[in-house]
């Protein structure tokens, strides 16, 4: 039998064909393999997650509120902050770290939009909530700048506010010279300046309102804060008295000496100045320094206590004796129908938070 006779019979043709067709099978398969991956039909796009929208929207720049919105979109996301952290303190605890280095208020709603999206359905979150913005919008319908502190709503507060923003910069050179916070020399001042604009309301007519001037004082008392030129003498001999209860410690010694020869006059000239109230709220700060002290020493720290240190200023240090129950007066001041105390007036300044953008509050109400 020769070699092409065995080729073509049957059982080998057969043998041969399944050889061909099953190489022709796996170059098929090999070609549409490479076919696929190029194609990128192997790739998994996944899911389009339910809350896709949501998700979208937290991301979305919400401080495009007016300005006349602002104050309400921060009431509400602080109201959603108190809600969460009485059903989720951690969470609401987390929020709160994360802001510790920003006071964004946009980002602050994108926070808590995050967590809302698992409360959607919880009946707990959204019962405790509505509760909360049906007490907020049943609001006073009183004028959104009424103000609870009802001598700040006069005329003469708001002159005095744009007064003491033009003297900020000398306010905060004196507090830093004297080591007091600049609210404290502030709260004396805007004690000070309310009771002179009452006293004399025909002379705030005039000039103190159409101006937005600082009231300054050339007779008994002097300056813009009134003090008395006994009072300034005292203020520079506790400078120097290192066995003073009053003395404010070496740093201090030396800063309101003179050059040359000083009088009484050369001292009212200082606090006198129309152009320059700088040395007027150099001798408050020390007034506020020294008195603090002078308490301490005694074993009653008054740091902390706004409303003495502002009737101790108001009383001088004749009448500054440190106990254990210190009280809060001072001259009595009339504004509008209700009497208030100069020590009132400056603790009502001082936590009421005008003008904290200016006289930012301080850790530390003094640096010793």
């Amino acid at each position: 039998m020769t070699i092409k006779e065995f080729y073509y019979k049957k059982p080998v043709k057969i043998i041969r064909k399944i050889f061909v067709y099953g190489f022709a099978l796996f170059g098929l398969g090999v070609f549409g393999a490479w076919a696929v991956y190029e194609l990128g039909l192997t790739n998994n796009g996944g899911l389009v997650d339910k809350n896709n929208r949501y998700l979208a929207s937290v991301s979305e720049d919400s401080t495009s509120n007016p300005a006349d919105t602002t104050y309400r979109f921060r009431t509400q996301n602080y109201l959603k902050l108190l809600c969460l952290g009485k059903l989720y303190p951690h969470n609401a605890k987390l929020i709160v770290d994360g802001l510790r280095n920003s006071s964004d208020d946009n980002q602050l709603a994108q926070m808590l939009r995050a967590c809302e999206m698992y409360l959607q359905n919880n009946e707990k979150y959204q019962t405790l909530l509505k509760s909360g913005f049906d007490v907020y919008g049943n609001s006073s319908t009183l004028d959104n700048n009424y103000n609870v502190i009802q001598w700040m709503n006069t005329p003469e507060w708001q002159a005095l506010k744009l007064s003491i923003i033009k003297d900020s910069a000398a306010i905060n050179k004196a507090a830093d010279i004297t080591g007091v916070e600049p609210r404290m020399i502030v709260g004396c001042l805007v004690g000070e300046q309310i009771r002179l604009f009452n006293s004399k309301r025909e002379m705030f007519k005039k000039y103190l309102g159409p101006v937005k001037v600082l009231s300054v004082q050339s007779q008994f008392s002097f300056g813009v804060n009134g003090i008395k030129d006994f009072t300034a003498r005292m203020v520079e001999e506790h400078l120097k008295d290192k066995n003073s209860p009053f003395y404010m410690g070496e740093k201090y010694e030396h800063i309101l000496d003179y050059e040359g020869y000083v009088n009484d006059s050369v001292r009212i000239k200082r606090l006198v100045n129309y152009r320059d109230h700088t040395y007027s709220y150099i001798y408050t700060g020390c007034i506020i320094h020294q008195t603090r002290n002078q308490w301490k020493k005694a074993g009653y720290d008054i740091s902390n206590r706004p409303d003495i240190l502002f009737t101790l200023f108001n009383v001088g240090f004749a009448s500054s004796n440190p106990s254990p129950n210190p009280q809060c007066g001072g001259s009595h001041i009339t504004v509008g129908d209700r009497v208030y105390t100069f020590g009132v007036i400056g603790f009502d300044f001082y936590y009421s938070g005008e003008l904290s953008d200016v006289f930012p509050y301080w850790k530390d109400r003094f640096k010793d």
